[in-house]
Order: C-alpha cells, then structure tokens, then sequence
C-alpha cells in the first residue's frame, strides 16, 4: 500500500459565520488517509484556539500530529471566503502565518526518507522564504512527488512554479493555471492540448490533469488523452472539490490505474464533494462507497 505524505498549510476558511478547518494539503490528506487508512501530512500551526482546534481534529480522525509543528509567533493561517452566486469561492489569505515557518528537522527528514513514497505540495505554501526552502529541500529523492499547483492570489513566481514543475511526477492545474504556466515558461502560442503536452516533455512529467470546472477534465499521460465531464447535481458549494480530485488523482497515479478510470473517479469523487457545505464529509458513509468503487 503506498505511504503518501502531504505538506504545506494548514488553515481555516472563514465565512461570515463560520470557520472550516482546511487548506489543500490538509482537505488532501485527510481524503487519502480516510480512502487508503493511511498518509502523514508535514504543517505547521499557530500555538492559538485555531491552532488547537487543527490539532485536535487530527487526533480525532486518527491523523498523526507528530510531524504538525507549532508556531509560538504566527498565528494560524485563515483564508477569508466569499461564495459567488454560482457558489464559487474566492479568497483573501492573510500572510506571515504559521505555515509559513515550516521548519526543516530531523523528524520531517525521517518520514520522507523511511515513511514517503509520494509527497505531495504546491505552491501557495512556498510563498514564504522559510517553509519554500523546507519543501525544496526534500526534492529529489528516490520517491513520487504530486504538485496540485493551487496558485492563490499573487503567491507564486516564476522561480517558484519553474523548479516546482521539474520535481513533479504528477501534476493537476486547472485551465487559468495552465495559461500561466504558457505565458511564464513556455512563450508559446497558447492551446489546451499543444500547452499540455509541452509541460509533459519539457518537465519530464508523467501525468498531467487540466480541471476545467464544469466543464470536466482533460488528463494527459505521454502517450494518452481522456476527457472526462460529471455534472455534479444538487450543488452546495465547490469548496474542497479540487482537493478531492487530487486526492483520488493521486491515489490512482500511484496504484497505476487506468488513465480513464483515474480521472472518472477523480470526478466522481469531486463531485460528491460538491454535495456537502464545506471540503471534508461530516460522516464516512461517501469513503465507504468510493472504496468498493476504487477497488472493482
């Protein structure tokens, strides 16, 4: 069974009444480690009522803290949400949080070296000198790396996508991320197809997953091309549906699947997700059926 360890932020999503525990790596892992029993995820928290709150959800869902550091100076990070009225969220995420400061120890070294056979990031947490060098610091080793590009705001640069790209095995954008990753590395006329198979010879990248909203996903391997489109039903919000493709994407990438099987269950997945107010399931009922689908 693969060992797949998130790291990046750990935050909550604030609406005008209510905060929901989140960030990408956090809703990832929790989705892997609730569909396979397992996976680690490397953060790190503010010593605060938010902060504590991360880490007893955690503990609750029999998710390892060891590798959750505490910050005793940053605050834990919030993202500020407003749904559209297709129910589509934006974002104002405060700076210099706790995620932010993710150290490089010797505990994060040792669950990627003995405990790792897929790490998976992205960008938004590398907007901070200090938690950018911890997560480049761990490139390179002999195990599978899964980039969900999550670009957010103004937090990227070329630098940062530049090297993220070519320490991916795994990759998933959605289509503006795409455009970006054209108009900052490649200079090229921009198509959907010509663009992604650019990004797959140029980074040496195995699987690619363009997300189009409603419009369905497109995923390209070296030699292969699926679209698939699921018009989710009874739409609460989008929150986390991303996340809970990736998730599935990943798990799929790693158990090497089907190319058309991974992307039909990364949707699926995703939009079951939809359903529910926010990015994690209250109850276990949607892992349950999506295992026997995983595994017929």
């Amino acid at each position: 069974m693969e060992k797949i360890t998130a790291i990046g932020e750990i935050l909550f999503d604030i609406y005008p009444e209510t905060k929901n525990l989140g960030g990408a790596p956090l809703n990832f892992l929790y989705h892997v480690y609730k569909l396979t029993g397992k996976g680690n995820i490397i953060s790190r928290v503010g010593n605060d009522v938010l902060g504590k709150r991360a880490i007893e959800f955690l503990k609750s869902s029999g998710i390892s803290t060891d590798y959750v550091q505490i910050d005793h100076l940053h605050p834990t990070g919030v993202a500020n949400v407003k749904l559209s009225k297709n129910k589509v969220p934006t974002f104002r995420i405060d700076e210099k949080r706790a995620y932010d400061f993710i150290e490089s120890t010797n505990k994060v070294n040792q669950i990627i070296n003995k405990s790792t056979d897929c790490l998976y990031f992205g960008s938004l947490a590398q907007r901070s000198k200090v938690t950018k060098n911890t997560i480049q610091s761990i490139f390179g080793k002999k195990i599978k790396y899964f980039c969900d590009l999550n670009i957010r705001q103004k937090f990227y640069s070329k630098e940062t996508i530049g090297k993220s790209l070519a320490n991916t095995d795994a990759l998933k954008i959605n289509l503006d991320e795409l455009k970006l990753i054209n108009k900052l590395l490649l200079e090229e006329r921009f198509s959907l197809e010509k663009t992604a198979n650019k990004i797959l010879e140029k980074f040496d990248i195995e699987l690619l997953a363009v997300t189009k909203g409603d419009e369905g996903t497109v995923m390209f391997s070296p030699n292969e091309v699926d679209e698939y489109k699921n018009t989710p039903s009874e739409i609460v919000d989008t929150l986390g549906a991303g996340d809970a493709f990736s998730a599935v994407f990943c798990i799929g990438y790693m158990r090497k699947w089907e190319i058309s099987k991974t992307n039909k269950l990364a949707n699926e997945f995703a939009a079951e997700i939809c359903k529910i107010s926010g990015a994690l399931p209250k109850r276990d009922d949607l892992y349950l059926k999506f295992k026997e689908k995983m595994n017929d």
